[in-house]
């Protein structure tokens, strides 16, 4: 069984991503399991360059195969904010409560029809030996005047799927899984694994 390391210390990706990969022949790691590594720097200008940072410090640390995701919210009334800024919006120690309020106050008075955003998700993958790849999805939708739904994280209360016509908070894990850009990524991310791993046993 391929032993595979999800670099990211966010227990609530951590918990998404290994449902999704949990009919694959794969043990995954979290940062936990492996007794964690120092904090990582997110210096990329893009979600495909943060994402392969992450995966490449991790896998050199550990010398396995790694899966680490950047997701990004890209509002149109925004110029593409917070874009590879999502997770620290409103500050380096902003929670998601925080980063709702500051996204809800800066679109305060955009109309319905102007506050068109999508969320994007770049997987990158990096194995010592076969060396990396990044596999993208992306969901359109729309913000929110107010928070609706219990469930997800981040964003999700904020972000109504075209879709679907549900914020992803309103979503089971299974439902969102199923639209979402992580969902659409984690897929593309699927395949490769198959490809690399599966296949040869």
């Amino acid at each position: 069984m391929i032993e595979l390391i999800l670099a990211t210390q966010n227990r609530d990706k951590v918990k998404e991503l290994a449902h999704a990969l949990e009919d694959l022949e794969v043990r995954v790691l979290s940062y936990d399991d492996v007794g964690g590594w120092p904090e990582i720097e997110e210096t990329g200008e893009t979600l495909e360059e943060n994402a392969r940072l992450k995966a490449r410090v991790v896998s050199e640390r550990f010398g396995k195969p790694t899966l680490a995701d950047d997701t990004g919210l890209e509002v149109d009334a925004l110029h593409g904010a917070p874009g590879v800024y999502s997770a620290r919006f409103a500050g380096p120690e902003a929670t998601y409560a925080d980063n709702v309020a500051k996204l809800l106050k800066e679109l305060d008075g955009v109309p319905k029809e102007k506050r068109t955003a999508r969320f994007r998700c770049a997987i990158a993958l990096v194995d010592p030996e076969k060396g990396t790849r990044v596999v993208e999805g992306a969901v359109a939708g729309r913000i929110t005047t107010k928070p609706r739904g219990a469930g997800g994280f981040g964003y999700d209360p904020v972000f109504l799927c075209t879709e679907s016509g549900r914020t992803f908070a309103e979503m089971t894990t299974a439902e969102k899984r199923g639209v979402s850009h992580r969902g659409r990524a984690l897929d593309a991310a699927r395949e490769l694994l198959q490809q690399w791993y599966l296949h040869n046993h």
